[in-house]
């Protein structure tokens, strides 16, 4: 099947005009072809790009993957999916190992059943246990531990190698020698530190090559104790997570944020908690916490900023709003992230021979239609 007339977003990252094909298998035939079929599909110039990759979301609809709930995962993917997010890798917190595993089990199984309508669950994102409790923020003190290689090697392979982004805080003792051994297995990335500028600077020379939620859960750059956040933006193999929400960060720290890293090495997250899709003043669970929404932003009793409420398109969709290019925006809300998890051969971008992945997006990304495997849902 051809669709034509459209403005895609094509692998090199930029919007071209034209035709693109998806085959009987749900993939990506000729892109941009010469000649199309008179029974092409007509999109009336609306903009194609990839299906949307979430690599650090908590959960959606009252259900949090930590929850260790088959049913609660399967729900979580049917809403990303109608949100246009088409494949995921969600994010633990910390916890005891047993929870994890539990939660890790489920996260196998949705990847190997891979339910029709549901996003594709492509990894996941272990967040925690491996912290400062200086900067602990929304987690939970009563499970953080040191870096423990055996033990996360044992969840790694419990759950198949599923686990693609590992997060750890490179001031702890013993998390040179994590990130030296857990980079072969997956993403390393610095997360939830108190860290200065040589303790994370020789985490990213030993392999770390992701930074989770920007300037959220680590110190603020000062030009006489810089942190973590310039050791990362000159360390040029480190791609880095933002929450776009407007509340986690300022848009002018967004801006900030892509001007220091570059439209290739950003990616969008949502951050987003059970939270998402309910209403405003909703108390929930969150990591054995008690959690509110106040004013669209989780907050803990003592006041914490937590998770978000919003999806991984109305993030996107936020930070062109906050000023970032388009063309940018969409990479760092794709392929970006799928480069992250290890998916980008597979997805993250409109490329022959890839899963046909896509949204149509009409009237200024207000409006769109979601693709998976060429099939809409």
């Amino acid at each position: 099947m051809f669709y034509k007339n459209a403005r895609i977003y094509t692998s090199d990252f930029h919007f071209r005009t034209g035709a693109f094909e998806v085959t009987e298998d749900g993939r990506f035939g000729e892109i941009l072809p010469a000649k199309v079929p008179e029974d092409a599909i007509d999109l009336e110039g609306a903009t194609v790009i990839p299906g949307l990759v979430e690599v650090h979301s908590h959960g959606n609809s009252n259900k949090d993957f930590s929850d260790g709930d088959y049913q609660g995962l399967k729900q979580m993917a049917a809403y990303y999916a109608q949100c246009g997010v088409t494949s995921f890798a969600p994010a633990s917190m910390t916890l005891p190992y047993e929870v994890l595993e539990r939660a890790f089990a489920c996260a196998r199984r949705l990847a190997d059943e891979k339910p029709k309508g549901c996003s594709v669950l492509r990894g996941i994102q272990m967040e925690g246990p491996y912290f400062s409790e200086k900067k602990k923020g929304a987690q939970n003190a009563d499970y953080l531990k040191a870096p423990d290689f055996e033990g996360f090697k044992k969840l790694y392979e419990g759950c198949g190698g599923l686990v693609r982004i590992v997060d750890v805080a490179p001031e702890l003792p013993g998390a040179l020698e994590f990130v030296k051994k857990a980079k072969e297995l997956c993403t390393v990335s610095v997360a939830h530190t108190d860290s200065d500028y040589d303790h994370a600077k020789a985490a990213f020379d030993a392999g770390a090559s992701h930074l989770t939620h920007l300037y959220n859960a680590m110190p603020s750059i000062h030009h006489r104790n810089p942190g973590v956040i310039p050791a990362a933006v000159e360390t040029p193999h480190v791609r880095c997570e933002l929450i776009c929400d407007g509340l986690h960060a300022h848009p002018a720290a967004v801006r900030l944020a892509f001007s220091m890293f570059g439209g290739s090495r950003m990616v969008l997250v949502s951050d987003s908690g059970r939270c998402c899709g309910l209403p405003n003043g909703t108390e929930f669970d969150l990591g054995g916490q008690t959690a509110k929404l106040i004013d669209g932003v989780a907050r803990l009793k003592d006041n914490t900023i937590a998770c978000s409420a919003i999806n991984l398109y109305t993030a996107l969709v936020n930070a062109m709003a906050f000023g970032i290019p388009e063309e940018d925006a969409v990479r760092a809300a794709t392929y970006n992230p799928a480069c992250a998890i290890g998916a980008d051969k597979e997805v993250g971008s409109i490329a022959t021979g890839k899963q046909a992945d896509f949204l149509v997006c009409r009237d200024n990304y207000a409006r769109k239609q979601v693709f998976i495997a060429g099939k809409e849902i």
